[in-house]
């Protein structure tokens, strides 16, 4: 290992869906690939400090908002490389090597996973199908990978690039334009990230929110308002 890796997951009430999440992390964890592991949390009220300690994890209590909490654990971090990760995330086999390579053979630039869904053991509806299509197209063509692809990145480019912004959404699509097209690579391996919500919302619907979302935050709209909107029950009303 070249550089050691400081994990960041923000969290807020996720005590009872970050178990897979940490679970794919342990064998590289054992093998030295990860340095630390951060739990980036904002305030909340289960059990989360419990599950950091059961797994050797620092735990780092921070504003509520995602940027702020990606923000304040990368600060944390002591890792040559940061790799930032949704605690709904599992990160598929084979993704420790493919952290290596790059590493090793593109540390200028920062690196995403593909994005498959997580639908239980049952085969990949079309729907889903699209959905996961649609994000690996976007990330190609347009440079712009969400952070439920995960994002990693060495310290300096971080730095270089001013890191997250303190905002509530859309924080991973203002770095990922910073860092820009040349700087930015597709790593040989997934990230699997939980269908829930899409389950709840529909496929096609919350897939349409998320692009719309996008278009009115290029068009402008302050990202506070576009989390109302978006995620009214974390975010309040309109």
């Amino acid at each position: 290992m070249s550089a050691p890796v400081s994990v960041v997951i923000p969290t807020l009430e996720a005590a009872d869906r970050i178990g897979p999440c940490l679970g794919a992390l342990g064998e590289a964890v054992m093998e030295g690939v990860i340095h630390e592991v951060i739990v980036a949390d904002g305030g909340s009220a289960d059990a989360i400090a419990e599950v950091a300690e059961a797994v050797g994890a620092r735990l780092v209590i921070t504003p509520r908002g995602r940027g702020k909490q990606l923000a304040a654990g990368a600060r944390a971090a002591r890792g040559d490389w940061l790799l930032f990760l949704h605690a709904d995330t599992v990160l598929a086999p084979g993704w420790a090597a493919a952290v290596l390579a790059h590493v090793r053979t593109r540390p200028e630039c920062a690196g995403y996973f593909a994005l498959r869904f997580d639908t239980q053991g049952n085969a990949p509806s079309p729907a889903a199908r699209i959905v996961a299509g649609w994000a690996n197209l976007r990330a190609a063509l347009f440079a712009l990978p969400y952070g439920d692809q995960g994002l990693l990145i060495s310290r300096a480019l971080y730095d270089q690039a001013g890191g997250y912004p303190p905002i509530p959404l859309m924080e991973d699509v203002a770095l990922v334009r910073r860092i820009g097209r040349r700087r930015l690579a597709r790593l040989d391996a997934a990230a699997v990230t939980s269908a829930s919500r899409y389950g709840a919302d529909g496929w096609l619907r919350r897939g349409w929110r998320n692009l719309t979302t996008l278009a009115l935050y290029f068009l402008g709209v302050a990202p506070e308002r576009l989390a109302r909107r978006y995620a009214p029950g974390e975010y309040g009303g309109r």
